[in-house]
C-alpha cells in the first residue's frame, strides 16, 4: 500500500533532495521546520520511515549511529567518515552473488545486505594535515 502524495510528503521529499548528503531525520526536520513550522517532528519521522519502507527513498543504517536517509533509492554502497560522521555514496559495481554466498555459508535465508565503508573524508584529512 502506497501513501497519498500529500503536501507535507512533498515538502519532506524536497528537503531530503535539497540536503543530498544523507541527512538524519533530525536534519530533515530542522530544514522543514525552518520553512514550515506547523509540520511536526513526528510527521517528518513517520513520513521518512514510510518512504523508506516503500522503497521511494533509501535508508542508510549507520553502525553505532542514527539512520540516514538517501534520496537515491537504487542499490549502492556508502562510506562514513569516522571523524565528522559525513556519509557519501560509493558508486562501484555491486558484489554479484554475495547474498547467495552468505546463504550457503550460514544456512540463513538472506533478504538483503548493506555494505558500509569507514574512513576519513577529504575535508577531515585536510584538517588533520593542517594541524600536523
Amino acid at each position: 500500500m502506497t501513501s497519498r502524495n500529500t503536501i507535507q510528503r512533498s515538502i519532506i521529499e524536497d528537503e531530503l533532495r535539497r540536503h543530498a548528503n544523507h541527512p538524519t531525520a533530525d536534519d530533515v526536520y530542522e530544514g522543514v521546520h525552518a520553512e514550515h513550522p506547523s509540520i511536526s517532528r513526528a510527521t517528518v519521522y513517520r513520513t521518512l520511515n514510510r518512504l523508506a519502507d516503500e522503497g521511494t527513498i533509501g535508508r542508510v543504517r549507520i553502525n553505532n549511529g542514527a539512520d540516514r536517509f538517501d534520496h537515491r533509492s537504487f542499490a549502492h554502497y556508502h562510506v562514513r567518515c569516522t571523524v565528522c560522521g559525513r556519509v557519501d555514496d560509493v558508486m562501484i559495481p555491486l558484489v554479484e552473488g554475495i547474498d547467495e554466498r552468505a546463504e550457503r555459508a550460514t544456512g540463513y535465508r538472506v533478504c538483503g545486505h548493506t555494505l558500509q565503508f569507514d574512513g576519513v573524508c577529504p575535508a577531515c584529512q585536510r584538517s588533520e594535515a593542517s594541524t600536523a
